[in-house]
């Protein structure tokens, strides 16, 4: 594990730098007891994230908040959510604990990065129950911050992503195309030396576009976990299946092009070395 995360220091900081591991003894265990502590650092970004969202989506769209009062329009107040959680995500990106665990704080960008060989397949499969709990538990702690109460009320609700007006069938398609496009611009910008330093500022800024101009189409998530966490509050599951399709989908899909494009093999951080 020391091996592995000097690797990391020598990489581009945050989002994409998984672990690798398999630590002589059987892989679950040795994984587990090798890289527990990455897992809840997985669960602990993925949960302030959430937090972050409620907090933000409270303040701007419930009725009884000031800035709600002062901000009439629409566009703005999703601009204003969509600069707060791309700002998030780029904190919790480079903090400590996002450049050790890699941030991924994604099931979907996990199971790509699995498909590239740039994490061990228990690794994989701890990280998305990590995130699955994070997401969960980072609503539980915005509910007792908060209070039920205003995260259940209808502008709020519990920070769902849901269908917007033009149906599933338009969401499911808005959710592959932006994971895809995430997926894209992180291998790009990961994988170029002058500019791999710059790969979660460039995420975070496509977030913050994404919410503001695609939110309306599918509530934006990109992410199972994140969406999961807030259905399960929400107790409103019927649209889930977009949110666990298409982000995967999306981002496989860019792994798959990304791989061909670069001849095939696993692929590798420049300045890094390949994780066995």
């Amino acid at each position: 594990m020391k091996q592995a995360l000097s690797w990391k220091r020598r990489a581009a900081p945050g989002l994409l730098d998984p672990l690798a591991g398999r630590a002589g003894r059987s892989p679950a265990l040795g994984a587990l007891t090798s890289h527990w502590p990455e897992y809840l650092m997985e669960a602990a970004g993925l949960g302030l994230f959430m937090v972050s969202a409620c907090l933000f989506v409270v303040l701007l769209e419930h009725p009884a908040s000031p800035l709600r009062l002062a901000l009439h329009d629409d566009g703005l107040r999703r601009a204003l959510v969509g600069v707060a959680m791309g700002a998030t995500a780029v904190a919790i990106i480079y903090s400590p604990w996002g450049k050790q665990s890699g941030a991924h704080l994604n099931p979907a960008v996990t199971l790509a990065f699995l498909s590239l060989g740039r994490i061990a397949p228990w690794d994989a499969a701890f990280y998305v129950l990590a995130q699955f709990a994070g997401a969960v538990a980072g609503m539980g702690v915005a509910a007792l911050l908060l209070g039920v109460p205003l995260l259940a009320h209808p502008a709020v609700n519990f920070v769902a992503t849901l269908p917007g007006a033009a149906g599933t069938g338009i969401a499911f398609a808005a959710e592959f195309a932006i994971s895809a496009g995430l997926m894209a611009l992180v291998l790009a910008f990961s994988n170029t030396r002058r500019i791999n330093r710059y790969t979660g500022l460039a995420a975070g800024a496509l977030i913050a576009l994404y919410i503001t101009v695609e939110a309306p189409l599918s509530g934006m998530s990109m992410n199972p976990a994140r969406s999961f966490g807030s259905a399960l509050w929400a107790q409103m599951g019927q649209a889930l299946w977009i949110y666990f399709t298409a982000p995967p989908l999306g981002m496989l899909l860019a792994a798959v092009i990304y791989r061909a494009s670069h001849g095939g093999g696993a692929v590798q951080l420049q300045g890094g070395g390949q994780r066995s």
